[in-house]
């Protein structure tokens, strides 16, 4: 009788060894890991920092061989160049130009897409699961193969210069990632809301503008994000198309910047990058909320 409390405490003592062993392991794991997704985040963000870094540097100290992300002459006057570096027209002029050239892309998807999703999957008609079926086709279709004759097309039009070949486009459903989105997220709304606004004399299109658009902002986010980030970030449509300087937009400004001679100016060419990435951090940052939830529930629901 005597040895059974020994007994029990031998147990409890090994019990809590064990624990100690599984903490240990568990915290050794924990840290192990977080070093790995530190190590990873900093792979990830040294170029944007070099970028920051070299901003306000002179020419000759970026590739030097003493490299500092502190620079050793701290100046301004590659933004004053860069801003300056073409004879006709200020970068604010091609700043501008993409920041029109990508609204109406944003505000073409969004109409456009969102009209489509919603005939998809609010409304019955004949051949609906056909039509879905060749819009998702469409997802496996390299842009490559349509270059060419999206190009004779529009050159056949007289819209090469000119931002129509970016925007038309948009405006008539041409995304069908954007429609398959959607078409998610609005699968997920109740048709009971359908049902009680057509009781009370609702059109489709009134159920469309009052009802399904209100409660499907998330997505809308989502759609208006990729297309900001996308066109912004385009530059093989956009040197195909875009041939005049005064129509230029910013990628394609910052690659005029590049001298085949070896004689660019660097250090401007990295303040103007770093100037032109940043309404996409922005715009990022901003409707975040919206992104995360928009594409979080478009892969749950359908």
């Amino acid at each position: 009788m005597q040895s059974m409390p020994n007994v029990s405490g031998q147990l409890a003592e090994a019990r809590r060894k064990r624990k100690r062993k599984q903490d240990v392991k568990r915290g050794i794991r924990f840290a192990l890991s977080h070093l790995l997704l530190i190590a990873g985040a900093l792979l990830m963000i040294f170029p944007l920092l070099w970028l920051i870094s070299s901003s306000f540097k002179l020419d000759n100290e970026i590739f030097s061989r003493d490299f500092s992300f502190i620079p050793r002459t701290f100046t301004f006057d590659n933004f004053r160049k860069g801003w300056n570096s073409n004879p006709q027209y200020s970068f604010f002029h091609f700043f501008c130009n993409t920041l029109c050239l990508v609204g109406g892309v944003a505000v073409g998807n969004i109409v456009s897409c969102s009209l489509t999703a919603f005939a998809i999957s609010r409304l019955n008609f004949p051949g609906k699961k056909l039509v879905f079926s060749i819009i998702i086709l469409t997802l496996m279709l390299p842009g490559q193969v349509t270059l060419i004759p999206k190009y004779l097309i529009f050159s056949n039009l007289g819209w090469l210069s000119t931002y129509l070949p970016f925007i038309v486009p948009a405006f008539m459903g041409t995304q069908a990632f954007f429609i398959y989105m959607m078409v998610q997220f609005m699968r997920g709304i109740p048709g009971e809301l359908d049902e009680s606004a057509r009781i009370d004399g609702c059109s489709s299109f009134r159920i469309y503008a009052s009802i399904i658009l209100p409660l499907s902002k998330p997505s809308l986010c989502s759609v208006a994000i990729f297309s900001f980030i996308w066109t912004w970030n385009d530059f093989l449509s956009q040197l195909i198309y875009l041939s005049e300087v005064r129509t230029y937009t910013v990628s394609l400004i910052l690659n005029s910047l590049v001298d085949a001679t070896s004689k660019s100016s660097w250090g401007s060419l990295m303040a103007l990058t770093l100037i032109s990435i940043l309404p996409c951090v922005l715009l990022y940052f901003l409707m975040q909320k919206y992104f995360v939830e928009g594409i979080a529930t478009s892969g749950l629901k359908g």
